[in-house]
C-alpha cells in the first residue's frame, strides 16, 4: 500500500501530524508506563501489506516502545516485500529472507509464525478476511482504517472483534487522533459537559488530488486495481470511507454513538480519466444521530480547490473544534489543548503497553462502527437515497469476490443516483 500524497507532493500523514509533532520533543505522553512493562520481554511484529503506510506503520511500531522489533513481512507483490525489508532493515528490523512472504496467501504463511502481533495494511478491502485469520491464529493486531467497504464486511469486523475479546487479544485502529492528546483532552471537556448539549456538527476532509499508478501492458485487471486500489470501490470504499473515515469516527467518539440515518449527494467532476477507476472526487452528506441531531459532512479531492481537515461541534453553552479548544457561543476562548508525542507513535504505545500489563484494549467496535457510518453516507450517495443504520446492518452488499486472483475484472460504471 503506497503512501498517499496530495498533489504538492506533502504525505497524508505529514499532513495530519500538526501541532503534534512539532511539540512532541517536549511534551509528556498521555499515558504513565510502568518500569515492568519497559523492561518486558521483546515483541515480534510481523507487517501484512508492505507499502508505504505498512513501512511507516513497521517504524511507529519501532519507535513507540523498546524492545519491539518487525520480523515478517507479507504482501500480494515481491517488489513490495522486498522494498520494505531493505528500508526496515535499515532502521533495526530483523526480517531474514525466509520470513519473507509474497502472493494471495501470503499473510497465512507469517501467521504461522511467531510473530505477536500483526499490522494490517492492505487495501481495506482485504481487512476483515484478514482480521478474521490474525484472531483465530491468537495474534494482536493493529489495524489501518477503514476495516472493510461494505456492510457485509463491516459484520464480519463485529464478529471478529467480539472474539478477539473473548480471546484476550488486543487490537487498536488507525484512527490516531484517539490517541492524540489534544483531541483525548478536548473531547473530554466536552463530554464533561463544557459546551453544554450538542445540537449540531459538521466534519470534513478537503485537498487536493492523490497519488495514481498508470497500468502496465503486462499487468492483468486484477493486479493493475490493486496497485492501483484507491480507485475501485472494492478496494478502497471510495474516499468517503478510505479518507473521511478519520473525521466522521471524532464525530462518533464525541456523540458516544453513531449516525441513525444518511442522506447524501456526490459525484465525479474534474478526476474522471478511466486511470481513476470509477470512485467519486467529492461527496456532501447530512448524517443524523439520535435526538434529532445533525452532521453535515464533506470531502473532496479535487486540485485547485481550498483544503479543510477538521471537525467541529456546537452545543447549548459553547463550540469546539474537538482538538486546539473550546469557546463559548460568542467565540470567546474557554480552554486551550496542549500538544503531545506523534499520534502515531502513540497508537503503537498503547498497543503494546495493553499487552504487556495485561491491560485489555479493543478498538474493533469504535473503527468498525465509523467504517459503517463512511459505508452508509457512500451508498446514500451513490443511490440518492436516504439510508438507514438499520439497513446496513442487514445489507446484503459484498464488494469483494469471495476468490481474488490474478485475471480480467471490468471496472464497474459509476454510480448514478437514481439508477
Amino acid at each position: 500500500m503506497s503512501r498517499l500524497e496530495s498533489s504538492n507532493g506533502v504525505s497524508r500523514r505529514e499532513f495530519l501530524k500538526g501541532a503534534a509533532a512539532t511539540t512532541a520533543a517536549v511534551a509528556t505522553f498521555h499515558i504513565i508506563r510502568s518500569a515492568s512493562a519497559q523492561e518486558a520481554k521483546p515483541l515480534k511484529v510481523g507487517l501484512i501489506g508492505c507499502g508505504g503506510r505498512g513501512v511507516g506503520s513497521a517504524r511507529d511500531a519501532m519507535r513507540a516502545a523498546p524492545n519491539v522489533k518487525v520480523v515478517a513481512l507479507a504482501d500480494l507483490f515481491q517488489d513490495r516485500v522486498m522494498g520494505a525489508r531493505e528500508a526496515l532493515n535499515r532502521e533495526g528490523a530483523d526480517i531474514p529472507e525466509s520470513r519473507c512472504f509474497v502472493g494471495f496467501d501470503a499473510y497465512k504463511k507469517l501467521l504461522e509464525t511467531d510473530v505477536d502481533i500483526v499490522s494490517l495494511c492492505t487495501p481495506p478491502g482485504f481487512r476483515p478476511q484478514h482480521f478474521e485469520a490474525a484472531i483465530n491464529a491468537g495474534k494482536h493486531v493493529f489495524m489501518e482504517k477503514p476495516v472493510a467497504v461494505d456492510p457485509v464486511g463491516c459484520r464480519r469486523m463485529f464478529a471478529a472483534g467480539k472474539k478477539a475479546d473473548e480471546k484476550k487479544l488486543c487490537v487498536v485502529a488507525g484512527t490516531q487522533r484517539r490517541h492524540q492528546k489534544n483531541y483525548i483532552d478536548t473531547i473530554r471537556r466536552i463530554k464533561e459537559g463544557a459546551i453544554g448539549q450538542i445540537t449540531s456538527a459538521r466534519a470534513y476532509w478537503c485537498q487536493g488530488e492523490l497519488w495514481s499508478v498508470p497500468r502496465r501492458p503486462e499487468w492483468s485487471d486484477v493486479e493493475w486495481q490493486i496497485r492501483n486500489w484507491l480507485y475501485f470501490t472494492w478496494l478502497s470504499g471510495d474516499h468517503i470511507v478510505e479518507q473521511h473515515v478519520h473525521n466522521l469516527d471524532v464525530i462518533n467518539w464525541v456523540m458516544g454513538t453513531h449516525p441513525i440515518r444518511a442522506f447524501g449527494m456526490g459525484g465525479r467532476q474534474k478526476r474522471t480519466d478511466p486511470q481513476f477507476g470509477h470512485i467519486y472526487d467529492h461527496f456532501a452528506v447530512d448524517y443524523e444521530y439520535p435526538g434529532n441531531v445533525h452532521m453535515m459532512s464533506m470531502c473532496r479531492q479535487q486540485n485547485g480547490t481550498d483544503g479543510n481537515v477538521s471537525e467541529f461541534v456546537v452545543g447549548t453553552k459553547g463550540m469546539s473544534d474537538c482538538a486546539s479548544g473550546i469557546w463559548d457561543l460568542s467565540g470567546n476562548s474557554i480552554w486551550r489543548s496542549t500538544g503531545g508525542r506523534n499520534p502515531y507513535e502513540q497508537e503503537w504505545a498503547d498497543l503494546i503497553e495493553a499487552i504487556r500489563t495485561g491491560k485489555h484494549i479493543n478498538e474493533t467496535q469504535a473503527v468498525t462502527e465509523s467504517t459503517l457510518t463512511a459505508i452508509m453516507g457512500r451508498i446514500s450517495a451513490y443511490t440518492g437515497k436516504v439510508v438507514t443504520w438499520d439497513q446496513m446492518m442487514q445489507s446484503n452488499l459484498s464488494l469483494v469476490p469471495e476468490e481474488v486472483k490474478f485475471g480480467p475484472m471490468p471496472v464497474p460504471p459509476v454510480a448514478i443516483p437514481g439508477q
